[in-house]
């Protein structure tokens, strides 16, 4: 069952469940969670590989960084998948489980979000991969609103995310053993 925004407002409250959300979202979220909004972009080059044992990922370049008071666009190019990162912070408690879901203009768009599942324990902005399917550019404001986040509850055990993506980091320093 996912939480309502009463419940979850009340969570960002009393257990900090997120940080830096919008006024916005902080006094009339929509929907059963909060819209969050893209605070970096990275262009993506070079091999990467994951292994059993070890994994290692492509070179990232910062292409575009939200700034406050500032408007910063960038143009997607056509054809050309990015890794994003969110403005918001997440500090999951060991009952909760999140899910994103990208905003309904980018796919109608041509642009989509490939994301998932943010486990609990996890605390950090979140990293996904933005992908402009079209053969045009699309462009972009950083701070805009691009993903839907809700929140479900966990009955039960569950054992608590012990990644090293903890934090919000986008890519590896060098090949790394997996944990």
């Amino acid at each position: 069952m996912f939480l309502g925004s009463k419940e979850l407002l009340q969570l960002v409250k009393e257990k900090r469940l997120m940080e830096g959300l919008c006024e916005r979202e902080l006094t009339a979220p929509e929907g059963a969670g909060f819209d969050i909004r893209i605070g970096e972009l990275y262009k993506i080059s070079g091999k990467g590989f994951m292994g059993v044992l070890e994994r290692e990922t492509p070179a990232m370049e910062l292409i575009a960084k939200y700034e406050e008071g500032k408007t910063v666009k960038i143009a997607l190019e056509p054809k050309v998948y990015y890794l994003m990162k969110t403005i918001e912070k997440v500090n999951m408690p060991e009952d909760l489980l999140a899910i994103s879901t990208p905003r309904s203009t980018l796919f109608r768009s041509g642009v989509y979000i490939f994301g998932g599942q943010v486990p609990p324990g996890y605390c950090g902005e979140l990293s996904m991969g933005i992908y402009n399917f079209r053969d045009k550019h699309f462009n972009l404001e950083m701070g805009a609103r691009v993903l839907h986040i809700m929140f479900s509850e966990v009955r039960g055990d569950s054992n608590l995310y012990q990644g090293q993506w903890q934090g919000g980091r986008v890519a590896t320093e060098e090949k790394e053993k997996q944990v």
